[in-house]
This record gives structure tokens, sequence and C-alpha cells, in this order.
């Protein structure tokens, strides 16, 4: 198509963690940094107003360790976007991404995430004024469509208007939403993906970075898709399981540093904690990224408990921690990437079941 502007900024993304409400937390980033230097990490989404308004330490606090970091804004006011961004660049973020996809009735109330795919012109200015706002990359993530507004000349047109803003990657969650009748979680299901709809938008645009979402749950998956579009995103599956991303700087940025074994991964988290838990963060928060480090080796029931039953304990700290790890066999601790899974005599059954349902998880 004749929309294309200008030149990119960034560098390419090849692998991304969405931003997921009440997981991609500082927490969480900061841990997964033990298992992946290179990935793009989100922030949860945060309001354009929380951004102005709010406590910043709270909101938009991180180390540098978790970098490259993404900040995810909603609103639907392109002034006050911009402004927000000029903040995500004070405070070290690397991106600042608008939320055009999430369904729920919370943030259609406020009038951001999915419910903006029908005012593509309201988006396309808030792009352009993000841009112009801030010297990093502004990028979208948004659906394949809405409710009847779910075909390709509208997600055509919608994303033609975001590169004539300047708009410098699209991350295309490859399900349609639904704005009543499902529930946030049923719209990470029940409407079909269709990736191959985000494969043809790429090929609409070839010039734009375009990035696809939605039911990734290995690195082979992953680097299928590389083959088509510029970059892909995992969702759901790098909270099940986070060590399915200890092999994500060799295989798909080609790496040669060795691939973290479980054991170095949490060693690498322990400091963190302990001062952590010296500044009053709750030992909840901090092991919840965690938990789910051992699903489906052996081990990783005693893990788990030891882990949650220790959350009862007003002195849990590091040492808790350090102590679930050496109580763990050897095999499991010390074996890299995925020759411990293909060794395992042991099927992956079900994730265990979030804390609390998550409104806007990819």
């Amino acid at each position: 198509m004749g929309m294309e502007r200008g030149t990119r900024r960034g560098p390419p993304r090849p692998l991304s963690v969405a931003p997921m409400m009440d997981w991609t937390d500082r927490h969480y980033r900061r841990f997964l940094r033990g298992l992946t230097r290179r990935t793009l990490l989100y922030s949860e989404m945060v309001t354009a107003n929380a951004v102005l308004l709010g406590d910043r330490e709270r909101l938009l606090g991180h180390d540098d360790v978790e970098r490259p970091v993404v900040l995810q804004l909603g609103g639907d006011d392109p002034a006050r976007l911009a402004e927000a961004a000029v903040v995500a660049v004070a405070w070290g973020y690397d991106e600042v991404n608008l939320n055009v996809g999430c369904p729920s009735d919370r943030v259609q109330r406020g009038r951001f995430g999915a419910c903006l795919m029908a005012e593509p012109a309201l988006v396309a200015d808030a792009v352009r004024a993000m841009r112009g706002a801030a010297p990093v990359p502004v990028t979208v993530k948004h659906r394949l469509g809405i409710d009847e507004l779910d075909h390709d000349a509208h997600l055509h047109a919608f994303v033609g208007g975001l590169v004539a803003a300047g708009v410098d990657r699209v991350v295309v969650h490859a399900r349609k939403a639904w704005l009543s009748g499902l529930s946030p979680k049923q719209n990470r299901s029940v409407p079909p993906l269709q990736h191959e709809r985000v494969v043809a938008l790429k090929a609409a645009f070839p010039g734009l970075r375009v990035e696809t979402n939605g039911g990734v749950r290995d690195l082979d998956t992953a680097l299928d898709f590389l083959r088509r579009v510029d970059g892909v995103m995992i969702g759901r599956a790098a909270i099940e399981d986070p060590y399915l991303l200890a092999e994500a700087d060799q295989r798909v940025f080609g790496d040669e540093r060795p691939v973290p074994t479980r054991a170095e991964a949490v060693t690498a988290y322990l400091p963190y904690v302990e001062a952590q838990r010296a500044a009053g963060t709750p030992w909840t928060a901090l092991v919840k990224p965690v938990i789910p480090l051992l699903r489906g080796v052996r081990g990783a029931r005693a893990w788990r408990r030891t882990l949650t039953e220790g959350a009862t304990r007003r002195d849990a700290g590091p040492e808790l921690l350090a102590a679930a790890l050496a109580a763990l066999p050897d095999e499991v601790a010390l074996t890299s990437g995925s020759a411990l899974a293909r060794g395992s005599a042991l099927a992956r059954g079900p994730a265990p079941a979030p804390e609390r349902l998550i409104d806007c998880r990819a």
C-alpha cells in the first residue's frame, strides 16, 4: 500500500512478553531477566491520567536491569497520552505502547482499549501526538476487529491510519473482540485465532513492523511465525511456564551465552528479593512469578507447596526461596534448556489456576 511513512524508530523486536494485568509488574520483569536478557518486556497497562496524577514510583518504578521495557498506556485523549509518553521517557522506558485491545467493561467505560478500533482517526491522532512528543518508538497493540467491524477492509484501513501517523510497530492479537456478551477471559479463547490475517497484514504493509500475538505456547511456534512476520508476543504461556523463555536469547536472538538453569535464574533474583523485603514489599508479590518455574518437572509440587505455605510466615524472605531451591533434585535445578523437558517422564498438565482473574491478559 502507498501509505508507508519514514523510517521506523527502534531496533527490531522479534520476541516480547505481553502486558498482563496483575502479572507483568517490576518483580515479574526482574525475575524474567534471569531467564532472558533480550526479550522485550512490558509493564501492566497504566492509564495516561494515572501516569500524570498518580504515584509515579509505584506505577512506573523499575530497574535498568529490566530493560528493554515498554510502558503500555491506556487512554483516549491524544494530548494527555503525549504528556504521559514524555513522562515514560523521563522514567527510562524504551518504548510506549497504546492499548487498543483490552475488551473489559471497566476499560470500555473509560473509552479506551478495544473499543477504540471503532475510532481509527482518534487512535491515529494519539499516535501522532505521542510520536511528536517522545523520542522513543510508539507502538499500538490491537485486535483484528471488534463486533461487526471484523473484516480486512476495516483492519487495513485502521492500520493504514496508524502508518500515516508514524506508528513504529503494531502488535496484533490475532482474534476479534466482542465488546458485549463475552467476558475478558472468554475473549481470549472463544473468538478463533486467525494468524493468517496478521500475515496478510504484513504483506499489505511490508515497510511496517508487524508482530503477532495469541495462543503462542513455545519457541518453536514463535520461530515458525518469525518467518512470516517481524515479531511474536507470548502471553499466558510465559506466566504459566516462565522457563520456556530460557532458550529465547540463543534461539531467537542468536546469543552465544549459555542457557541459564533454573537455579541460576532463582539465584540471580535473590538479591532483589532481599532488597525488596527490606523495603517492605510483601512476600506474596515477590514469590508469585517464581512459583510456576518448575511446571511439568519433578519436584514442582513440593516447590509450590514450600513457597506458598511459607507465605504465612511474617519473616518469609530470600532464605525460604534458597531453601526451596536447595531441596530440588540436581537434574531439575542444574539442567538447562529443553534437555530436562526431553528427558522427563512427566507430561505437562494444566497450569495452576491464576490467583485472580486477569482482565487483559494476552
